[in-house]
């Protein structure tokens, strides 16, 4: 069993789905959880109340300038941060041409570019940054970005800039893995493919989860709990020289 007591942990988007199931599973395991949150106060809450110690904290990732409030807000519970898990992340629709009733103006285009990029890598990198300098003080620290399997087959056409911000994300754990692990700075990606989460069935609804598991060996979609399970393993900082690794979870529907 992993005891990760003692462990100061950030979870962003963690009111809902793979966040709250990676929260509570911390949890379990006697971290300090600090519960981010977007626009859902009532389910931040919630899995919160699960948790033995918790804090939670609001922040709308689509702004700029908002993860360095995040961080600021999140380290005054304790004072410091021993593992930060990047989660947050959104995939709204917009293709090249009209597909199955999904605008494709310009507008729309260039502000679900825009939005996804934002949210899902540029206020990582931002959070990414502020735990760097601060783990540089306390001597060392854990980053845990979500990723997805997209990073490296690509999505559908009205998901490309989905693809490309988990792509960024890759290549930035990476990075990071590379230029601070003399500094005991840890930097690991995870890369789930379908996840049955509240994000998720909308697509199930779209394409049927018989289309959807068709590729997928294991023949279901993973719980939230896989990935919980691996994000607490990695926080445990049983496997050190992994730094910079990404770890696939998809059922082998997409083997590197």
């Amino acid at each position: 069993m992993i005891n990760l007591a003692g462990k100061v942990i950030l979870v962003t988007g963690a009111s809902r789905g793979i966040g709250a199931a990676i929260a509570q599973t911390l949890g379990a395991a006697h971290a300090d959880v600090i519960v981010h949150y977007g626009h859902d106060p009532k389910g931040a809450s919630q899995v919160a109340a699960a948790i033995a110690s918790a804090y939670v904290v609001q922040a709308d990732l689509a702004v700029v300038g908002a993860a360095t409030d995040l961080w600021s807000a999140a380290i005054a519970w304790k004072g410091h941060i021993d593992v930060v898990i990047n989660n947050a992340g959104i995939a709204p629709a917009a293709g090249v041409a009209p597909q199955a009733g999904v605008d494709a103006d310009f507008a729309t285009w260039s502000q679900a570019w825009q939005k996804t990029l934002q949210v899902n890598l540029i206020a990582v990198a931002d959070i990414c940054r502020e735990a760097i300098l601060h783990f540089q003080t306390q001597g060392g620290g854990t980053l845990i970005n979500i990723a997805s399997r997209a990073a490296f087959r690509g999505d559908d056409p009205e998901y490309m800039h989905y693809a490309a911000s988990k792509g960024g994300v890759i290549s930035l754990t990476r990075s990071i893995a590379r230029g601070y692990g003399r500094q005991n700075i840890l930097a690991y990606a995870i890369a789930p493919g379908f996840v049955r989460t509240e994000m998720s069935e909308a697509f199930v609804q779209k394409y049927g989860e018989e289309t959807l598991t068709r590729d997928i060996p294991l023949g279901q979609i993973a719980s939230p709990q896989d990935v919980a399970n691996v994000a607490a393993f990695l926080a445990s900082g049983l496997a050190p020289h992994a730094t910079g690794t990404t770890i696939d979870i998809n059922g082998a529907s997409y083997v590197r």
